[in-house]
């Protein structure tokens, strides 16, 4: 009985032997040869054979694991605590590698979501909107949203994403100097400087910021400057970093002899946000209803000026019955729910929008216009003051709107103005489709333009400067 046991302990060892010997050259031989003929398959003919070596795999593990077990039971060493164990347990020999591999995959995704949020922290930029021209760059450039949707509400924030960098934008009479916490290093500050009551409320927050800089509570700032209609903006200049001042890049209106597409470059009016006039969504009966009324103008009128002249012009050649005109004597800086509704009636009833100069060439009616798909009819002239006095603009207003291809129709006299009207009787309604649809797709793809290029430069200045 004995001498039995004995030889069925050696032929369950020798079995053991050879088996090991056999798993061991499939391990560091066999499976060398698969990865090579798995290589010149197709990727998920390689995942069934990896699936079925698997498998087998497994099933090499569970006959080591039957032959140990058997090998145990034969010399006695298996206890009855170790079998009832044993058979209320599934062994899973490839239990380890999964925990391993689930472990390092667990890893690899938290390093990668704390690369990426702290790429996202670090490329953080807030604007702080202390002009009504703050909220053209939000939600008409940036197509950004505000909570909450109050206009009155104290304080109004919101949130957007382009590219690498998080961008948040904060505006309200809450919005004061020392009054709310700073938690970015960059700051984009929109402010205005168009009169002087402006200037020194302007002045406020560069002085304040100025101190943030200092105590190191912020790296950089640029400034969105609503500037003088005349260009009268000196008292901003010894802010700029290239007077030894802090403010990195400055984005002015009008078309200052200080824009050299360096650290000064020219922002646009945009639509008169102050008045509530509203981010436009373009509609199919926008685009295709025949339009009543050839031309529109609803505005100031000032005495001796050139938007007198446009008046009589319209008086003398009975082309007041063509186009819709209101005129009025005294400027008004709000609108009622009345006159902005008949405002933006008058914009998508009518062909086209006259655009006399005010105090400068550029004004709000010439984006409100292309909101609405009215080719504006832009007089063409430099007004009185500092504006475009440089070789580099030649004494041409509108610069900005001019190298992006505006699709306007530009007059020097006003004089010209019922040729153009005489012309626009005989245009057929399929040709005015196209041109809205022009008109409209040019004024999207220049709002795209400019927040890109405000985005692209305000990122190569704050942050591609650091790493040196």
């Amino acid at each position: 009985m004995r001498l039995t046991r004995t030889r069925l302990c050696s032929l369950l060892v020798a079995l053991y032997c050879l088996f090991s010997i056999y798993a061991a050259y499939h391990v560091f031989f066999g499976r060398r040869r698969r990865a090579t003929a798995a290589s010149s398959r197709g990727s998920r003919k390689a995942a069934v054979q990896a699936k079925e070596r698997r498998g087998r795999g497994r099933a090499e593990a569970g006959w080591a694991a039957g032959l140990r077990l058997a090998l145990r039971l034969a010399l006695g060493s298996l206890g009855p605590l170790d079998q009832s164990a044993l058979e209320s347990e599934e062994w899973n020999p490839w239990e380890g590698d999964e925990k391993s591999e689930q472990q390092h995959r667990i890893k690899t995704s938290l390093q990668m979501l704390t690369k990426s949020t702290r790429e996202k922290t670090e490329r953080s930029i807030q604007i702080w909107g202390k002009a009504a021209i703050g909220l053209y760059l939000w939600e008409h450039i940036f197509e950004g949203t505000l909570d909450p949707t109050d206009v009155t509400a104290q304080w109004r924030e919101g949130q957007s994403i382009v590219g690498r960098t998080h961008y948040s934008f904060i505006t309200g009479p809450a919005v004061l100097p020392g009054y709310f916490s700073i938690d970015v290093d960059n700051v984009v500050l929109v402010l205005n400087g168009r009169e002087k009551a402006k200037i020194v409320h302007a002045t406020q927050w560069l002085l304040y910021t100025q101190n943030l800089i200092q105590t190191q509570k912020l790296q950089h700032l640029a400034v969105v400057l609503l500037g003088n209609e005349h260009c009268d903006n000196d008292w901003i200049m010894k802010f700029l970093k290239r007077n030894r001042g802090f403010v990195d890049l400055l984005f002015i209106t009008y078309d200052s002899p200080w824009i050299n597409g360096a650290d000064v470059l020219q922002w646009p009016l945009g639509v008169a946000t102050y008045r509530k006039f509203p981010v436009v969504e373009a509609t199919w009966s926008m685009l295709h209803d025949e339009r009543p009324y050839i031309c529109n103008f609803l505005g100031t009128v000032y005495e001796n000026s050139s938007r007198q002249a446009l008046m009589n012009i319209l008086k003398q050649n009975g082309s007041e019955k063509l186009c819709w005109v209101s005129a009025r004597e005294q400027w008004q800086p709000q609108e009622t729910n009345e006159s902005l509704r008949n405002y933006q009636d008058a914009l998508l009833q009518s062909d086209l929008t006259l655009c006399p100069v005010g105090v400068n060439t550029e004004c709000y009616r010439i984006y409100e216009a292309s909101s609405f798909g009215s080719v504006p009819v832009v007089e063409d002239v430099m007004t009185a003051g500092h504006c475009g006095n440089t070789s580099s603009h030649h004494s041409t207003p509108l610069q900005l709107l001019k190298a992006m291809g505006a699709p306007f129709i530009f007059i020097k006299d006003w004089k010209e103005l019922p040729a153009i009207l005489e012309k626009e009787k005989t245009i057929i309604l399929q040709e005015k489709v196209q041109r809205r649809k022009m008109l409209l797709q040019w004024y999207q793809h220049f709002k795209t333009e400019l927040k890109r290029k405000f985005t692209n430069t305000l990122e190569s200045s704050f942050f591609m400067n650091n790493k040196g």
